[in-house]
């Protein structure tokens, strides 16, 4: 079965594997003790830590290992941002950054801190110009994401970084996604990321702090790592994620694979829009991870996708709202102002067969259309004028004059052309927008159409919709319940 979801978790690395093996048998022991045990776990140890260092790019004696990357990055930001107290209280970071990220700015806003929010292009990219104009004698540190881990957009770390150091200000890399294909550039102050992205064993990550830069770790301290990360350290899963690293650096292996799946995505990148109506893909098209791509598709119910692509045997990922336990759409994809509904993320492991990837082009446009044809859309994308399409958007739904308009709910009076008032109440995304699709054509040309909607999603998929289907999306309106959606019509 294709797995393609390495953005999530990389399939266990043959080398970490073997690593792992051989070090449960020698490297069991505590390693701060003298003893024959403790000595060889020590230096199992030592020599994972030098060779992960050597993978980043710093010193041995700058490196420490956390038990996730999540604690990596929780550990990074209070450290750095409690040594710089003095200085300031400020925290910047783009709108994308990982969850992680944006929970420890959380919990530094509640301790009385202050954070910016950069904002990002439809790509997902931040302009270093923004950063640079953001900088203030108040800030104390800087969080950028090498690469995104939802769409693979790379980030500007090098400029960043030379903007941080002539502001004296130290920058976080969340490296998560790109440590894989190589050492992050720039002078960054800080890093963070995680083992099981690489394909070693989940449980490790791995946190680097330059020398000169100002920490001061936080919570209960001991003598292990620094006073970094207290605990016992896993020994074993340290070694098979540092030698599982080495392995990636090893001669050419890692650019020619990333060249080949470079080669991969670009074909999905470049098919998908041709074989299935109705797609945008999302991200950066040169700045971008040679391994993944998103794309989202109109009027399908992302979990139902995903679904009928795992019965087909593909398991991928998505950032839609209807496959994430919060019920609200991605932080990542509302930022960049794109489509959230049918959102699905293909990200290849090392040493995928192109052969799947043409199963996967094969059957995706099969999968699309049945779902679409359980939910009533019009077949092909076609939005045809039916004498049902009032009844479809829900009981409700009624022609009226613009001019009528006012009530709770509905847009303010105007000299606009009679438009639509479409209830989608209570209905899941992509019901409003596919409601939204049939009703359009019921109004003229430079009429409207008002979507009544309680589902958070919909604020940002009926105004990606209008961009797709090139129609005007007017704003929104305060309503009842929810939020009255305004679309006129173009073409």
């Amino acid at each position: 079965m294709p797995y393609f979801d390495a953005a999530s978790a990389a399939p266990l690395h043959p080398v970490a594997r073997e690593a792992l093996l051989a070090s449960l048998d020698e490297g069991w022991a505590d390693p701060a003790r003298l003893y024959r045990e403790g000595r060889r776990a020590r230096l199992l140890l030592n020599a994972a830590r030098e060779a992960a260092a050597e993978a980043v790019g710093c010193r041995p004696d700058e490196v420490v290992f956390t038990p996730s990357g999540t604690q990596a990055v929780h550990s990074g930001v209070s450290g750095a941002l409690a040594a710089r107290r003095r200085a300031g209280r400020g925290l910047l970071h783009s709108a994308v950054e990982h969850s992680a990220v944006l929970h420890a700015a959380e919990v530094h806003t509640a301790a009385g801190g202050s954070r910016t929010e950069l904002a990002v292009d439809r790509t997902g990219r931040v302009a270093a110009g923004d950063v640079a104009a953001a900088l203030s004698p108040d800030t104390a540190l800087v969080c950028l994401q090498s690469a995104n881990h939802e769409v693979g957009t790379e980030q500007p770390v090098e400029e960043v970084a030379a903007l941080c150091q002539e502001a004296g200000v130290p920058l976080l890399v969340d490296a998560a996604q790109s440590l894989p294909w190589g050492p992050v550039p720039g002078g960054w102050s800080l890093l963070a990321a995680s083992a099981h992205k690489w394909g070693g064993p989940p449980g490790v990550g791995l946190l680097a702090v330059r020398k000169g830069t100002r920490f001061a770790p936080q919570g209960p301290r001991d003598e292990r790592e620094a006073g970094r990360s207290p605990g016992f350290e896993n020994i074993p899963a340290i070694v098979a994620a540092a030698a599982s690293l080495r392995a990636l650096r090893a001669g050419q292996e890692t650019a020619t694979e990333a060249a080949r799946l470079r080669q991969l995505v670009d074909r999905i990148r470049t098919r998908v829009p041709e074989l299935v109506p109705d797609v945008e893909v999302v991200g950066h098209p040169v700045h971008r991870l040679p391994h993944l791509v998103t794309f989202s598709c109109l009027y399908v119910d992302g979990e139902a996708l995903l679904h009928e692509l795992d019965r087909a045997g593909f398991s991928v990922s998505s950032g839609s709202s209807c496959t994430s336990s919060t019920l609200t759409p991605s932080h990542v994809l509302r930022a960049m102002g794109v489509l959230s509904e049918g959102n699905v993320r293909v990200s290849l492991p090392y040493g995928t067969d192109e052969a799947e990837v043409e199963r996967f082009l094969e059957v995706l446009p099969t999968v699309v259309r049945s779902v679409r044809e359980r939910l009533g859309v019009p077949a092909a994308g076609r939005e045809t004028a039916t004498a049902t399409a009032t009844a479809t958007a829900g009981e409700g739904t009624e022609a009226a004059p613009a001019a009528a308009a006012g009530e709770p709910g509905e847009p303010a009076a105007s000299a606009e052309p009679a438009g639509l008032v479409v209830d989608s109440l209570g209905k899941r995304c992509p019901l409003p927008v596919i409601e939204l699709a049939k009703a359009i054509l019921e109004v003229p040309v430079g009429g409207t159409v008002t979507v009544l909607a309680d589902d958070e999603a919909a604020r940002l998929d009926i105004p990606a919709w209008c961009a797709m289907r090139e129609q005007e999306y007017v704003g929104e309106r305060a309503a009842e319940r929810g939020a009255a959606y305004v679309v006129r019509r173009r073409a």
